[in-house]
């Protein structure tokens, strides 16, 4: 596949009504960089997607502060549907602040190793949505998931001081390969 069916590929994928549902595989090889051929198979936006949430432990929260951005870091599960990210933080924090002000978040996880070949290899997302703690209905299987994947945890979300938080996943902004970014809505 060249560099451009690959774009025709994504921009087919982008207009569609269920994007990534039904995009398929392909392979891309790339020539520029020399003799050597690299050759990667392009999963699903769906499965690259969850892929990255399932092997990736920590994400970067951005929420809306009075007067700039504000980033976190922050432990988090994502739901087998994609449509949440859960995480945990106490009511005294300025991330909690913002989101009650403004319940507009993202949510950066990337599986970047921090060596050359991240150019090439890393895969980076970026989660739209909006932001609300979790409540009491939903708070006991959303805690569980969480405490699965974090089990070292349990003391911190255990504080009544402590918000089980829930960003509701609008879009997934893709990038992969450094510079190749596709779009996958969830609601």
């Amino acid at each position: 596949m060249s560099p451009l069916d690959a774009v025709r590929w994504m921009v087919r994928c982008r207009s569609a009504a269920a994007v990534g549902e039904g995009c398929g595989r392909f392979t891309y090889r790339d020539t520029r960089h020399g003799p050597g051929l690299v050759s990667i198979t392009m999963q699903k936006p769906t499965e690259l997607v969850r892929e990255v949430l399932t092997t990736q432990r920590l994400a970067v929260l951005a929420t809306n502060g009075p007067d700039r951005p504000h980033t976190s870091l922050v432990a988090f599960v994502a739901t087998a549907d994609l449509q949440m990210i859960v995480f945990a933080t106490t009511r005294a924090t300025r991330k909690y602040r913002n989101i009650r002000d403004d319940n507009r978040v993202a949510v950066f996880v990337d599986n970047a190793r921090n060596s050359e070949t991240d150019f090439r290899d890393a895969v980076a997302l970026t989660a739209v949505g909006s932001a609300e703690e979790v409540g009491s209905q939903e708070r006991e299987a959303l805690l569980r998931s969480y405490l699965h994947r974090h089990p070292a945890l349990a003391d911190f979300v255990a504080s009544p001081t402590c918000a089980l938080m829930r960003v509701k996943v609008e879009k997934f902004d893709v990038v992969y390969r450094f510079q190749n970014v596709m779009e996958l809505r969830v609601r």
